[in-house]
């Protein structure tokens, strides 16, 4: 039976949505994994529409699209609504603290932006609620993170290295 997981992240540009699947998808690809990242964004850019398909396996993946998540990460309400129920029955969903109505998937509220405010990191609520997928979807676990995020941590913002660490270990702290 095939170990995989699709994830869908959405929210408005801006928020760090395409960071955050990048970041798990270079976490797979250390852990010999295959992977599948897609990133998706409307015109607007920062401020527009954004999301990004990520999928984690054993198996080579044939279809890089997410329609079906298992995990669905949102940012903010209007991601919620539009891609809640597209979530498979016994999934995980991740919200920056929006209510959900679903009762057939586990549902982890975290306020991942007022932490980052709170913290001084007021753009890393993405790697807060990364954070908190890490400790809360099996096919993941905390091991290889600071080797995923040298590899998305571009060179010249390598002062962020320990900022982005310390958000990610506060989402997996996070009850």
């Amino acid at each position: 039976m095939s170990n995989t997981c699709r994830m869908l992240f959405a929210g408005f540009g801006g928020q760090g949505i395409l960071f955050a699947g990048k970041f798990l998808a270079y976490k797979g690809l250390i852990e010999g994994k295959q992977v599948s990242w897609l990133p998706s964004y409307g015109p607007e850019m920062r401020g527009g529409t954004a999301n990004c398909s990520v999928i984690i396996s054993d198996e080579p993946i044939g279809s890089p699209i997410v329609d079906k998540p298992d995990v669905l990460v949102a940012m903010n309400l209007p991601s919620l609504e539009k891609y809640e129920n597209e979530v498979v029955s016994g999934g995980k969903i991740f919200v920056d603290s929006t209510k959900v109505d679903r009762t057939d998937v586990d549902v982890y509220y975290i306020p991942a932006t007022k932490m980052a405010n709170d913290n001084g990191t007021p753009t890393l609520a993405n790697m807060i609620i990364t954070g908190k997928i890490l400790k809360e979807v099996p096919q993941f676990s905390i091991d290889f993170t600071d080797d995923a995020l040298k590899k998305v941590v571009s060179a010249r913002h390598l002062d962020l290295l320990d900022v982005n660490k310390g958000a990610v270990k506060a989402g997996y702290d996070y009850e």
